[in-house]
């Protein structure tokens, strides 16, 4: 499989900075984050993996949706990016009914 370009250091920066957004949106879901992450850094799965005392299986799992990573790894990956795991409310329709009616 033939290597992609390594992204400049702008580009790196451009990258974390829409995950960052998603983030503070609540739309940064797993397991799609993982491989946003590993992307926007631009490293392979097996890359990633070594930075991340992970094996390329269970990066390659986690991206699936396919693992049940600890708290303690998604920490690890998440700290680089300034994330911390942590519950995030969930929106339902009743919620965003709640909030438009104390709105008017």
């Amino acid at each position: 499989m033939p290597r992609t370009r390594k992204p400049t250091r702008e580009e790196i920066w451009e990258r974390r900075a829409a995950i960052n957004e998603k983030a503070r949106g609540a739309r940064l879901r797993l397991p799609e984050g993982i491989a946003e992450m590993r992307h926007a850094l631009g490293l392979s799965q097996a890359e990633f993996a070594k930075i991340f005392s992970l094996t390329t299986r269970q990066v390659s799992e986690m991206e699936r949706g396919n693992a049940n990573p600890t708290a303690a790894t998604l920490n690890r990956i998440g700290k680089v990016f300034g994330f911390q795991i942590g519950f995030v409310p969930r929106e339902t329709s009743g919620a965003a009914s709640v909030r438009a009616a104390s709105k008017e």
